[in-house]
């Protein structure tokens, strides 16, 4: 199993599906994620998808996603 490393080059993980969310528009400003083998999550800019990619533990991401769906995150699009 390839053990993938915090700001690698995501064109360099092999085997993922990149995904982004429906809500993300046509314009190319979009966070893309991936399951990786070992459990961790890998995030990307998909206007610089060979760029480096962010991973995470899946506790790490629950985390995240859980402040999102509660609000804790709104300041910033103010």
């Amino acid at each position: 199993m390839q053990r993938v490393e915090n700001g690698v080059g995501a064109d360099m993980i092999e085997g993922v599906a990149w995904c982004k969310s429906r809500h993300s528009g046509g314009n190319g400003n979009c966070v893309e994620v991936a399951s990786l083998p070992g459990g961790d999550v890998a995030m990307r800019n998909s206007r610089f998808p060979q760029g480096p990619a962010l991973v995470y533990t899946r506790e790490e991401i629950a985390a995240f996603f859980a402040g999102v769906r509660e609000g804790e995150f709104d300041f910033t699009l103010s």
